[in-house]
């Protein structure tokens, strides 16, 4: 017998470890905020700190997927190595970019509501 999506989906869900389902996990937390504009940060051997800009679109147990502003790529991010986030409050937020499409540096947002 056939099950229906919805039965499916329940299936899937209560098949997700609870890192995934209980907010008090990060991966969970992330999950909470899927679709909204964020800036992330990492941290690349002992000093280096790095970032990038984007829609998160996907949170896995130990990545997530940014969807880029720059070339509207996915970038599958190593969860293990996110320092900070910045979740942005307002989604009509984009990053500023100069004039020739390049992001402006450390994370400057622009209101794009006009």
């Amino acid at each position: 017998m056939e099950e229906t999506q919805s039965t499916q989906l329940m299936n899937n869900i209560n098949n997700m470890p609870e890192t995934l389902t209980n907010p008090i996990y990060t991966p969970a937390f992330l999950r909470q905020q899927i679709g909204k504009l964020m800036r992330v940060e990492f941290l690349i051997g002992t000093t280096n700190l790095t970032d990038r800009i984007g829609i998160l679109e996907e949170v896995g147990a130990s990545y997530i997927l940014l969807r880029s502003f720059e070339n509207d790529s996915l970038v599958y991010c190593d969860l293990y190595s996110i320092k900070f986030i910045t979740i942005s409050a307002n989604s009509n937020l984009v990053p500023l970019v100069s004039p020739n499409n390049r992001y402006m540096p450390n994370g400057y947002w622009q209101n794009n509501m006009r």
